[in-house]
């Protein structure tokens, strides 16, 4: 994958913190100064400036920072055995609390075991693990909390994005591991797919491929890994013409804009961060992405002000403004690829799920092996989707 220089990756991570920042402007009234220093931890899996999941937690960060008085970020990005294998997630979390951390976010779904135990040695800490089920299956101590954006509804409507836009009527997808999450993104993305293939372009939903091709992480590990620049143009040279991603990173967008350099009609939809999109802006279609920092503001308030409660959040977009910094967990930012009449009709599908009057888990669905997942006219409960087994049937792509 083409790299940018490390001196423009940094002066792009300043500008989008900087961005963050000066957007900041919470309705909500400034709880009053503490008495004294707030704090709080971010730990990241990948790269603070990754284009992806770890820069969208880094970016909210900071954007609690700039709206809780006299707070304090701790930050350790590239926490994963390929970068820091002699750094275990107790260790940094020592060496935070040992800084005067109060409160910890954990932002990856490969330590909810860790985090568990961490919790157990610092009680008085609070540890707010991303992505995790903790307190959902009553298994969390009193310092834990789960929070996660509702990323369901971002990933429909980057699959009506890549329905409306396929010419070959066949999608890619690019997944990291396989997992409850995982699956879930994959079949959101192509209930869109299905649901705008035959809504706006009047065809047979059947029709549409949708092929899935896992890469084993959320971005890539040499020699552990496979190669996700490899399996992106594994996916277009078996049809493709839009390719979604789920991976944290980027390859995605960066073949696609390789393979329209070359002369290729061809698209992409990156992940995670809302500014991935100006990578290679001319074949993105859009992004959906995590908007963290009002959830981070929020937790930390609570944290402050003793109100703080261990629970399970799941946090949707505000629909009002599905792009609102300040509110919605979750939005999706259009591309510059999409055309007018592609853009009219992507508001259109957004503001049905809005409304409610478009409702995709919802029966007759049944998995690839042919089990029955919802019975004709069943909504899916959020546990339902949640916790998700396998991929839809008429998906492409192993489920486990």
């Amino acid at each position: 994958m083409s790299r940018r220089s490390l001196t423009l990756l940094a002066v792009l991570t300043m500008a989008a913190v900087a961005l963050a920042a000066c957007a900041a402007s919470p309705t909500e009234t400034p709880i009053p100064t503490p008495d004294k220093e707030f704090v709080f931890g971010v730990i990241m899996v990948g790269p603070q400036n990754d284009h992806g999941w770890s820069q969208a937690h880094y970016i909210a960060g900071h954007y609690t920072e700039a709206n809780l008085s006299n707070a304090r970020m701790i930050s350790l990005d590239r926490l994963n055995p390929n970068d820091r294998p002699e750094t275990t997630l107790e260790e940094a979390v020592d060496d935070m609390v040992a800084q005067g951390a109060q409160m910890v976010f954990i932002t990856s779904d490969d330590f909810a075991v860790d985090t568990y135990r961490v919790a157990q040695k610092y009680p008085d800490t609070t540890f707010i693990h991303i992505s995790g089920d903790h307190v959902l299956t009553g298994k969390a101590s009193a310092n834990i909390g789960n929070y996660m954006g509702r990323m369901e509804y971002g990933k429909m409507i980057a699959g009506c994005a890549a329905a409306l836009a396929t010419d070959t009527d066949a999608i890619g997808y690019l997944g990291p591991l396989i997992n409850d999450e995982t699956r879930r993104l994959a079949n959101s993305a192509y209930l869109g797919a299905r649901y705008c293939y035959e809504r706006y372009r009047g065809q047979d939903p059947d029709r549409l491929r949708f092929s899935v091709k896992w890469i084993g992480f959320w971005f890539h590990i040499p020699g552990v890994t496979a190669d996700p620049t490899a399996v992106a143009n594994d996916l277009f040279d078996q049809g493709a013409d839009v390719i979604l991603s789920g991976i944290d990173t980027t390859e995605a967008l960066v073949v696609t804009g390789e393979r329209a350099a070359a002369g290729e009609t061809v698209w992409a939809i990156p992940y995670d961060y809302e500014g991935a999109c100006a990578e290679v802006p001319k074949v993105c279609l859009g992004v959906p992405y995590f908007n963290w920092g009002p959830g981070y503001l929020q937790l930390a308030r609570e944290v402050i002000e003793g109100a703080w409660t261990p629970r399970w959040e799941w946090a949707g977009p505000d629909w009002d403004d599905i792009n609102n910094r300040d509110t919605s967990a979750v939005g999706f930012l259009e591309g510059r690829a999409l055309t007018n009449e592609q853009s009219a009709q992507l508001d259109e599908f957004i503001a049905g799920l809005a409304d409610g009057s478009i409702v995709l888990f919802k029966g007759p669905l049944s998995f690839q092996d042919s089990s029955v997942y919802l019975a004709k006219g069943k909504v899916a409960t959020d546990e339902q989707i949640w916790y998700m087994p396998q991929l839809l049937a008429g998906m492409e792509g192993l489920s486990e």
